[in-house]
């Protein structure tokens, strides 16, 4: 059949950043907007703050050498005029600064949802839930803080830079001390935070590893319990959450220590301003209203340069989960498909697997016409997860070929490769949302409205009564995972769903193992009209769904060892009939 190139699109992709530094520039550009509000509001609620001191200390000059009353009040209503002005920056600004903190974390994890939806087998894959729920949650949280930061720091620098330069109007010596005093306490605080960095990243990891453990335990508390394994997962629980313990303290002490240090820096080098003010005033140097703003102006610059000595250990931990992140979004995309189903000729639904071997498959055989109806009997289960996840995309066998209507599937994009072959696993994963959401999950909340065929795929998957004993009907609430339903329900409506989405070719594994033997016998009638003229592979052992098939095959130590239909195999193959009436 001929195949199409893939198609070039005309838009170049944007580069993916390169490591953390990027990450976090990323995250401040995402948010310009109210970030450089913020910067510039809280740059003046700090000048504001800087000019406090100064206006009082010419006040008392002007009180002091006997100046006019009228002289007095306009500088106490300079005065209350600079309290309303830097008032009104610090509260637009901290609101914009809240504002590019929460929407910077929003649109991080929204890009790192989309990479893992894009691309989960480069940048997922490998990776428990637990652990790229911390990072999609805790991480970017951090780096949006960090975002929220930049601002302070702004605020910071310019309230250090006016103070600075109030001190050298009023003395040489105090503006030089605070100017060339203020950027060696950062540098070295930014050097002594470097270790924190990396224990940043240890105790991320380590709370990753608790998070995903406690998931995978809370996501199979169910199996803990019949198989009398709580105590078992509460000691390894208990290991791992002692180690991301551990961590998170240690973690905590360096940044005690590194916090503890730059405030007593801080302190030293306003102590130092204020030794060299004294002395200059009992020489003669300073008048009293000078001495009076220089004491408050000490007391003032306390805080913004504390402030921004904590700028290197906030940077530590922004990098460390900076880091993080990045090795999500670094992740190389999956190759592009060098064929293309052709668009104008309709998916005829040819299946054919040549020479398919890996671990547990030793050479499987098998072809499946357009159309046809087949029931594959695998009693290996290790078996049967290798060909799910080989037709799926999600393992590459070591040899053999998976062939859609001549094309194999490895050539194909993978996004046009899962709309052509849908494989529904056993375990039926559903989302917390109505059971129209989960019937229909591509339409979002596009339509409310039940159509025809979501009528009729409920239907075939017989269930019609399940949606009928929900209070709301479809427009019911199905919990976390299905937790609102049974098993039976989950399995009926998770079939329901792939049956909705009609694919060329639909493979099931064990669709009814939830269900009475007659609600097996509707589904199996159910499936096989609705897939009528459609491509359909049944992994199970069921009779009622092997008695509905054209054809049955087995699949027996890793290769097909007999083909027929279900009737024939019945009498003739002692094998098949044991496994399919155990």
């Amino acid at each position: 059949m001929p195949v199409k190139p893939p198609a070039q699109d005309a838009r170049p992709a944007a580069p993916p950043p390169r490591g953390p530094g990027a990450v976090l520039a990323a995250a401040a550009r995402s948010v310009r907007g109210p970030l450089l509000g913020s910067l510039v509001l809280l740059a003046g609620h700090q000048a504001g703050e800087a000019l406090v001191p100064v206006v009082v200390g010419v006040v008392v000059d002007r009180a002091v050498d006997g100046g006019a009353a009228g002289a007095l009040l306009g500088c106490l209503a300079l005065l209350a005029a600079d309290f309303l002005f830097l008032s009104l920056c610090y509260r637009f600004g901290s609101r914009l600064s809240t504002r590019a903190r929460e929407h910077s974390a929003h649109r991080l994890r929204v890009r790192l949802a989309g990479r893992l939806l894009a691309h989960d087998d480069a940048a997922g894959r490998d990776r428990l839930p637990g652990d790229l729920l911390t990072v999609t949650g805790s991480d970017t949280q951090v780096v949006g803080q960090f975002t929220s930061w930049l601002g302070m720091t702004t605020g910071n620098l310019v309230a250090v830079g006016l103070g600075a330069a109030l001190l050298l109007r009023m003395s040489v010596p105090l503006g030089l001390l605070v100017l060339l005093g203020t950027p060696a306490v950062l540098l070295l605080m930014n050097r002594a935070g470097r270790p924190l960095e990396r224990r940043g990243a240890a105790e991320q990891a380590a709370a990753a590893r608790a998070a995903a453990t406690a998931v995978d335990y809370v996501s199979g508390l169910r199996v803990l319990k019949g198989l009398r394994a709580e105590r078992t997962a509460l000691r390894h629980y208990e290991g791992v959450n002692r180690e991301s313990l551990r961590a998170t303290v240690t973690a905590a002490r360096t940044e005690a220590v590194l916090d503890g240090a730059g405030t007593l820096l801080a302190g030293v080098l306003v102590a130092a301003v204020a030794l060299v003010a004294g002395r200059l005033a009992l020489g003669g140097d300073l008048g009293l209203g000078d001495l009076i703003a220089c004491v408050g102006l000490c007391q003032f610059l306390l805080a913004p340069i504390q402030g921004l000595l904590e700028l290197g250990p906030a940077l530590a931990r922004a990098r460390a989960s900076a880091r993080r992140i990045a090795v999500l979004l670094d992740a190389p995309a999956p190759p592009p498909g060098t064929a293309r189903l052709p668009e104008d000729v309709p998916v005829r639904g040819e299946l054919t697997v040549r020479g398919l071997a890996h671990e547990a498959l030793r050479g499987v055989d098998l072809r499946l016409a357009p159309g046809e109806h087949l029931g594959l009997v695998v009693p290996e289960p290790v078996a049967a997860a290798e060909l799910l996840a080989c037709l799926a995309g999600d393992l590459a066998p070591a040899h053999g070929t998976i062939c859609l209507d001549g094309v194999p599937l490895t050539a194909l994009d993978r996004a046009e490769a899962r709309g052509a072959v849908l494989v529904a696993p056993h375990q039926a994963y559903l989302f917390d949302g109505t059971v129209l959401d989960n019937l229909r999950p591509d339409e979002g909340e596009a339509g409310e409205a039940v159509t025809s065929a979501d009528t009729e795929a409920l239907h075939a998957a017989a269930a019609t009564d399940l949606v009928d004993g929900l209070a709301h009907g479809t427009a019911t609430r199905v919990g976390e995972r299905g937790a609102f339903l049974s098993g039976g329900q989950r399995q009926r409506l998770a079939l329901a769903r792939a049956l909705r989405a009609a694919p060329p070719v639909l493979v099931l594994h064990d669709p009814t193992t939830a269900v009475d033997a007659v609600t097996q016998t509707r589904i199996a009638r159910g499936i096989r009209t609705l897939r009528a003229g459609r491509t359909t592979l049944v992994l199970t052992s069921s009779l009622a769904l092997l008695g509905a098939c054209d054809r049955v095959a087995v699949l027996r130590e890793g290769r097909v060892t007999a083909s027929g239909p279900h009737t024939a195999l019945l009498a003739t193959d002692g094998f098949y009939g044991k496994v399919v009436s155990a």
